[in-house]
This record gives C-alpha cells, sequence and structure tokens, in this order.
C-alpha cells in the first residue's frame, strides 16, 4: 500500500462531524471503493455533498482523486460537488469533467506525498486561516 493510501482524515474534527450529519441527512448512499468513500455515484457522476465552498478547491482535489480511482477501475464518471449553505434554499453546483489532465495531476500529487513522506526532515509548518477547519489539523500540531 503506498503511502498516500495510509492518510486518513482526522475523526475529532467538528468539521468531520457537521460533514457526517449532513450526509446522513441528504442520502443513505454512500459508496466505499478501496481507500475512498464516496457520497453518491450515478451513471454519470461521483457525487460528493459539503456544507459551505469554504475550501472548494479541497473539494475539488478529493473528487478528482475519486474520478482517478475510478479510472483505475474502469469505472469513467465526471465529478459532481453539492454545496448546502446554511440559511439558502438553493444549492449550489460544482461540475468537474473527467479528463486525462486529471490522471496525470493526481499522479503528480502522489509523487509529491511520496517525496515528502521520504524525507529526514520534514517542511517547515505554515500555518494559514484555514488550517484550524482542515481535518487533518492535529498531524500538523505534533
Amino acid at each position: 500500500m503506498a503511502i498516500y493510501e495510509k492518510i486518513n482524515l482526522e475523526d475529532n474534527s467538528e468539521e468531520v462531524r457537521i460533514g457526517r450529519v449532513l450526509h446522513e441527512n441528504k442520502n443513505n448512499s454512500e459508496v466505499a471503493i478501496d481507500n475512498i468513500k464516496a457520497d453518491k455515484i450515478t451513471d454519470k457522476y461521483i457525487v460528493e455533498y459539503k456544507k459551505s465552498d469554504a475550501d472548494l478547491q479541497a473539494a475539488i482535489m478529493q473528487i478528482k482523486y475519486y474520478m482517478y480511482i475510478l479510472n483505475q477501475k474502469g469505472i469513467k464518471r465526471d465529478g459532481k460537488i453539492e454545496i448546502f449553505e446554511k440559511n439558502r434554499q438553493d444549492k449550489k453546483i460544482h461540475y468537474i469533467e473527467n479528463n486525462e489532465q486529471i490522471e496525470n495531476e493526481i499522479e503528480r500529487l502522489k509523487n509529491n506525498i511520496e517525496t515528502l513522506y521520504n524525507m529526514q526532515i520534514p517542511p517547515e509548518h505554515q500555518k494559514k486561516n484555514k488550517c484550524k477547519r482542515c481535518a487533518y489539523n492535529d498531524y500538523c500540531n505534533l
């Protein structure tokens, strides 16, 4: 198993708990494949539900990784992120087209993770405002 497959989100995070409640309320069709749990897979999309678009780039990378995993198994789906924000009746939807660039991007990121893992001394931690909401925050504070 590659090192990037061993990285799991921190289960004690408030953001993770909120996400779980949102997913339970929106559907009961979570799909587990290898080391991923997609919220829903339809004949056209792999779908992720999010409570906000505060870190949309992270959500996009998550869905791209899921698309990559499915592609490796011969299942080609586009990505769809549905955002249900408080005090809004409608939802925001972001679509990600499945293409060859995604595979190249994920392969490059996997290589970067392996490089980081194999470093004798990790790079210096750079704290950012969004860090406190990150499910991996406890790893950085060790």
